[in-house]
């Protein structure tokens, strides 16, 4: 893969029909009998190709909700009512109401769809899937607090939740996972935003990461937004089977603070591994110059070390953005990433 390779790191909006169609020159059409689902998948495959990312997913278009769209497929599950996650975006909560069991791979059939449409080798694709620690702090863990006789102190409700965490790795993620490989999948994004307002349960996140991925041969990354990824250091880097961080810097951006200096703890750590590196600040419409992400990308270079252990990505999913500034933030992303890339050769 190319210095600086940008990629795709999360969900796109689910995008209307006359969206699709005010879009269609250049992207393809779909076929006649494709579902709703299927034709996003394909548009959104084709719209991030056009803007030119190296590393493409198809912006999560077969799934409700990441955790819902998990739990639809998990035995012992059960739907309780809507929460509110933020602006007027709401997701389905569940109560684990029995030790949970997998009802069947619930990634098999998007990918397989994506893998046939999108004409690429597997290695220029990145599946995100929810991780267990999220899964587990999204829903009510009903049934290991009642099996565990000190739920109602501190030290019953950790030991209920690691339950919950490893049997949700155990008994979910790694089958479901396990499938992802078996078709072909060999880069897997595990997507652990729940950590971020709990940092200090990084090893449990970490424990869950493991017993996810035991025994299978993909590259794994974690993608964690919105952190203080300071709190989870050196924590974090017990994830021994990860292969990328996937983190988010652009929208702590600030005049005096430099976000990306953080990279010079992954030196201080010795932690040599890849770093998906956030450019694009994906809660503003501000279209990022090419001029700065090329900067942001330099800077990150000179905290790391080591420019060719970076790939160049949003800080998070663009869905609660415009397509049209989702296309002039990713195409300046990318020419941004070329000039970075050419300073660094030239």
């Amino acid at each position: 893969m190319k210095l600086f390779a940008t990629q795709e790191i999360g969900s796109l909006p689910k995008a209307t029909p006359e969206t699709m169609d005010r879009w269609a020159s250049g992207l393809g059409a779909a076929a006649p009998e494709e579902s709703l689902a299927e034709r996003r998948s394909r548009f959104n495959l084709a719209f991030l190709r056009r803007a030119g990312l190296d590393i493409v997913y198809d912006g999560e278009a077969h799934r409700i909700e990441m955790s819902e769209h998990a739990y639809r497929s998990i035995r012992g599950a059960e739907f309780v009512g809507h929460v509110r996650s933020f602006d007027n975006k709401y997701f389905r909560k569940a109560a684990i109401r029995d030790r949970p069991s997998l009802l069947g791979p619930y990634h098999h059939d998007e990918f397989a769809f994506v893998r046939r449409t999108a004409g690429l080798p597997t290695e220029a694709l990145k599946v995100p899937v929810t991780g267990p620690y999220t899964l587990a702090e999204w829903a009510y863990n009903d049934y290991y607090l009642a099996r565990e006789p000190g739920r109602y102190r501190r030290v019953g409700r950790e030991s209920a939740q690691r339950e919950l965490v490893l049997a949700l790795a155990r008994e979910v993620l790694r089958p479901t996972l396990a499938d992802l490989v078996g078709q072909g999948a060999r880069l897997i994004q595990i997507d652990e935003p729940a950590l971020g307002t709990h940092p200090e349960e990084t090893a449990l996140a970490v424990e869950g990461f493991e017993e996810s991925v035991r025994g299978l041969d993909a590259e794994f990354s974690i993608h964690i937004c919105y952190s203080d990824y300071e709190k989870m250091i050196p924590a974090i880097f017990e994830a021994r089977s990860c292969r990328e961080w996937a983190w988010e810097f652009a929208n702590r951006e600030a005049p005096g603070h430099d976000p990306y200096r953080l990279l010079e703890l992954f030196r201080e750590h010795g932690d040599t591994r890849r770093i998906g590196l956030g450019v694009l600040d994906v809660h503003r419409d501000e279209v990022e110059s090419v001029a700065t992400v090329a900067d942001r990308i330099a800077r990150a270079s000179r905290y790391l070390g080591d420019p060719s252990r970076i790939r160049v990505n949003p800080d998070c999913g663009l869905r609660t953005r415009s397509w049209e500034v989702i296309w002039g933030k990713l195409t300046h992303m990318v020419e941004g990433a070329e000039l970075a890339r050419r300073a660094q050769v030239g």
